[in-house]
């Protein structure tokens, strides 16, 4: 996805109570159940390969590489992305805490966990976590800008080295150097599987520093109707979007996109499944191609068709 211009809609909120306690401790099965799957450990359907994980020969720094989803209650986010998306389930054994991998479309692409102690009302959020070349190394990078390191950085015996923090802007993300090698570039993901990221921040502009600075980006400055609009490429391939958070109550946080065929269908499906429409597809806001929804959990997740518009479909 080369340009995501996200719309002015609302995010999600969290608390430094959330962060510094349910997200620590899911951080520490989380980062488990990353390494689990990439490596195609005992726990796991098989090795990564067999699993549907086929490996980058290099490395791909900068690449959003695994995804999950920190939530009060996994079993009804199971049943309602199950059903919306068509998302299947395994649960990992021997694991530090509860973790399920996901699968779409026969590729395992990251999981849930349930943080332990999460009081009532805390809010639920997805996580990403970028390929780095070294991770102690994005860790200081972090602190020195003001950020905090929530988990590690710890080391996977035969497996790899990870962290997860929030960055200078408060922005929850992982960093992982993975020693099997990063999820391959294969081509435009399919239906139902993860597409983009976006960093809804305070500052754009010192989000954008930053991150070339940590990971060597290069940046494409465009504007999608919104206002400035920065796009963070490494090795030629666009890899994540920067813009300004679309409210003043949002906290700064990544969006996780997932690629649908028709927004519109599946966001009215969502009140029926127990989730929650945050923006639904507007006709001003790529042509209606995006929706905005929350899980039972109040996760939140951008759901886009891509390309923006359909064969034969007429100019917004």
């Amino acid at each position: 996805m080369e340009s995501a211009g996200m719309a002015r809609a609302p995010g999600v909120t969290r608390s430094r109570v959330w962060l510094h306690g349910g997200l620590l401790l899911a951080g520490l099965c989380a980062l488990g159940g990353l390494f689990s799957a990439m490596a195609g450990c005992a726990s796991t359907p098989g090795g990564a390969s067999k699993a549907g994980i086929p490996l980058s020969p290099v490395p791909l720094y900068g690449k959003f590489v695994w995804h999950d989803l920190v939530t009060e209650d996994p079993a009804a986010v199971k049943r309602f992305y199950g059903e919306l998306l068509g998302w299947e389930f395994h649960d990992v054994k021997g694991s530090k805490r509860p973790y399920s991998l996901i699968k779409a479309r026969g590729r395992w692409m990251g999981g849930i966990v349930q943080p332990t102690g999460a009081g009532k009302g805390e809010h639920s959020q997805w996580l990403g976590y970028l390929s780095v070349p070294d991770v102690d190394r994005a860790v200081e990078q972090v602190r020195a800008g003001g950020g905090q390191a929530l988990v590690g950085p710890e080391d996977v015996e035969r497996i790899g080295r990870a962290a997860v923090v929030t960055d200078p802007q408060g922005a929850p993300v992982g960093f992982v150097r993975s020693q099997p090698g990063d999820p391959a570039d294969t081509g435009l993901p399919e239906p139902g599987q993860f597409l983009w990221m976006e960093h809804l921040a305070e500052d754009p502009a010192a989000a954008v520093a930053f991150y070339k600075d940590l990971l060597g980006y290069e940046v494409q400055e465009r504007n999608e109707g919104d206002g400035p609009y920065s796009v963070l490429m490494r090795d030629q391939r666009p890899r994540a979007g920067v813009l300004r958070k679309p409210l003043e109550r949002v906290r700064p946080n990544w969006l996780t996109y997932v690629r649908v065929e028709d927004p519109a269908a599946l966001a009215a499906r969502v009140e029926s499944l127990g989730g929650r429409v945050v923006m639904a597809p507007r006709a001003d806001v790529r042509g209606g191609s995006l929706a905005l929804i929350a899980d039972p959990s109040g996760a939140v997740l951008a759901l886009q068709r891509y390309p923006f518009k359909t064969p034969g479909a007429a100019a917004p």
